[in-house]
Parts: structure tokens; C-alpha cells; sequence
């Protein structure tokens, strides 16, 4: 299912959201009770694709600022992202956007919109960015686990393996020379 085929826009105080219904009500409840705070506390800004036809929020994803940061108990790891950085640029720190929430509707899950919307946000800031953005960051739900492990991403690090959510990284430069 294309991206394209929907209708896309950014969640304004005043839009109204179309229903909408994933498997996690976490994440339902963050689309219908959280999602405009975030906007008007400037602390995320939500995007929502919708069906016209069915009247229907497919999907929607919330981005915000975060950054990669060195952790003395992880050097293994550490070094491991740093090498990726050529020397004169590495840093204790690394700017990255956060998926803070991405989730897809019941009736268009498992179709490849989650796909899709990962490659939109990888293209967001890696053509006509604004702002540096080197990494994605996101704290993955241990069953979006593998759902982001298939778009490329890796793990910070290991201490968080047996907490509920893992966090972890992609390299926009990957997707620059793809």
C-alpha cells in the first residue's frame, strides 16, 4: 500500500482526528489524548495519513529533537557508532530525530505502510533538512522490535535488553547512498 494514496498532514490544535484503532492502546491513547499537548508544548509534532474514502486516520507518527550521546559503560558500542563518524567530526554528542510514536490502523496494518512511512522520514532529513540530523533515534516496543531491525536499525546499546522498550538508532548517511 503507497504513502501516496493517502492524505498526509501535520496535526494542528484544531484538526479534527479521524477514528483510529491500532493493536497497543498506549498508542491510541497518545493519537487521541497527547498528541496535541506535544504540539502545543512544542515537545513533538504528530503526522497523520488519512483515507478520505473511509473517513479513517490510517496511520500516524510523532517526531521530535534527541540526540546520541556517549555512555562510559557502553565504549564497545560507542566506538561502534563513533566509527562511523570521520575523526575531525566525532563528538560526545550526535543530533537525531526521535519517532516518538509511529503506529498503523488495524484494517492497513501489515500492508508495508509502516515501511513506507520509515523511508518518508529517512527522506525528510536527508533531502532539504533544515537542521544537521545525523541519526533516527527511536524506543522500540519489543514487539516493533524486529519491525525496525528490518528498516536498518540497530541498538545503542545493551543495557536496556530486558526493559519493555529498546533503544535504538539508523545512520541517515546509509540512506543517502543507497
Amino acid at each position: 500500500m503507497a504513502f501516496e494514496a493517502f492524505n498526509f498532514i501535520p496535526l494542528k490544535v484544531d484538526t479534527e482526528i479521524k477514528p483510529f484503532k491500532c493493536k497497543d492502546e498506549d498508542l491510541n491513547g497518545f493519537l487521541l489524548d497527547d498528541a496535541r499537548k506535544y504540539l502545543v508544548d512544542l515537545m513533538a509534532v504528530t503526522y497523520l495519513l488519512e483515507d478520505l474514502s473511509t473517513n479513517k486516520t490510517v496511520a500516524y507518527f510523532s517526531l521530535l529533537n534527541d540526540k546520541i550521546s556517549s555512555d562510559p559503560e557502553q565504549n564497545s558500542v560507542w566506538n561502534k557508532l563513533s566509527r562511523r563518524i570521520p575523526n575531525p567530526k566525532r563528538r560526545k554528542h550526535y543530533p537525531a530525530v526521535k519517532i516518538g510514536r509511529l503506529a498503523v490502523s488495524l484494517e492497513y496494518a501489515q500492508q508495508g505502510l509502516g515501511k513506507d512511512i520509515i523511508r518518508f522520514i529517512k527522506y525528510l532529513f536527508t533531502h532539504g533538512n533544515r537542521t544537521g540530523c545525523r541519526f533516527i533515534t527511536v524506543d522500540a516496543y519489543k514487539d516493533a522490535i524486529v519491525f525496525y531491525q528490518k528498516s536498518g536499525f540497530d541498538f545503542i546499546t545493551e543495557k536496556d535488553k530486558n526493559d519493555e522498550t529498546r533503544l535504538m538508532f539508523y545512520d541517515l548517511k546509509r540512506f543517502v547512498s543507497e
